[in-house]
């Protein structure tokens, strides 16, 4: 079932860094795919797996950066990947199943924020198309190593999900006026509502799912938006040093990799699964305030999620 909404007493909290959540853990023998393993929260993500023991594949659009950022690495295989073709997600998770090696965890990391209007090769909007719909289909593929294993998957989601629900009326904006900033919170919301879909469909097999708000941290995702836009989120000091405050959410990207790497590992969760956590414990619920921790009911919505799923598998073909 579906575990409860509401906080657990985690032993970690907002301040808690990657190596807090980690320390003491021994993942050898243990497989991950981390996507966007090679960047800001993914980056510290893959480092922190790899130091507990883990074999890490990070999957690359852009192989020379990711071999430059993982360079000296133990334990970290790169191979090729675009979360918004199709058909590169098929081949590099026919690799993968093909290698018959057992996956544990998979972590998907990689996103977009704010972009231009940019369409997939099938039509679709690209921030819904790379932060869900690239998801999904991985998920989808991996399935048979996943279910094998009884892993974990987990989606980093964002506190920008309670900007809205998924408009399945129009989720590719093609009659509704573009909003980068809709845009990005519906994609938000489809990876909590993914996570609580996959829950239920993988629990059977020991597949647990969770979703999660790393916190509001100052990573190249951001690089879309203007100066203008940047100084409107108040991120900043006088100095022009990102302000960290974790109580509020403004974090490292150590404290920011944290929760994802929390519901990867932690031993606490043992047959929970299908909640948004922050702050490394699962989080409340929040009705009324945008921009307060919690996760907003549309997101957590079974009819909602399992329309998604219906859609989504409609859209790419694939399901589990």
């Amino acid at each position: 079932m579906t575990s409860l909404q509401e906080p657990i007493g985690s032993p970690f909290g907002a301040a808690s860094t990657a190596g807090d959540v980690i320390a003491g853990l021994d993942l050898s023998g243990r497989t991950a795919i981390v996507t966007g393993g090679y960047s800001g929260l993914g980056l510290v993500t893959t480092k922190a797996l790899s130091s507990a023991g883990a074999e890490v594949i990070v999957p690359a659009r852009d192989l020379e950066r990711a071999e430059a950022a993982l360079a000296g690495i133990e334990r970290v295989e790169i191979a090729t990947m675009d979360l918004i073709d199709a058909a590169s997600v098929a081949d590099f998770a026919s690799a993968f199943i093909a290698r018959r090696q057992p996956l544990h965890l998979l972590i998907n990391s990689a996103g977009v924020m704010a972009t231009p209007l940019r369409r997939d090769a099938a039509g679709h909007e690209a921030q819904f198309a790379t932060n869900h719909l690239g998801h999904f289909l991985l998920t989808c593929h991996l399935w048979p190593a996943l279910a094998r294993e009884g892993a974990r998957v987990v989606a980093v989601s964002s506190r920008g999900h309670q900007i809205t629900g998924v408009d399945f009326e129009d989720i590719d904006f093609e009659r509704r006026a573009y909003d980068k900033w809709v845009a990005y919170g519906q994609s938000k919301t489809a990876n909590v509502l993914f996570a609580r879909a996959l829950d239920r469909r993988g629990e059977e097999q020991g597949v647990r799912a969770f979703s999660l708000h790393p916190g509001q941290i100052i990573t190249d995702l951001a690089r879309h938006l203007s100066k203008e836009e940047m100084a409107g989120f108040d991120a900043f000091d006088a100095q022009g040093m990102p302000i960290i405050d974790p109580a509020r959410g403004m974090k490292t990207v150590e404290q920011g990799a944290a929760t994802a790497l929390w519901c990867a590992t932690s031993p606490l969760l043992e047959g929970m699964g299908g909640v948004y956590c922050e702050d490394c414990d699962i989080a409340g619920i929040n009705a009324e305030e945008t921009g307060r921790k919690g996760v907003a009911p549309w997101a957590i919505d079974d009819e909602a999620a399992e329309r998604l799923w219906s859609v989504s598998s409609r859209w790419t073909g694939r399901s589990i």
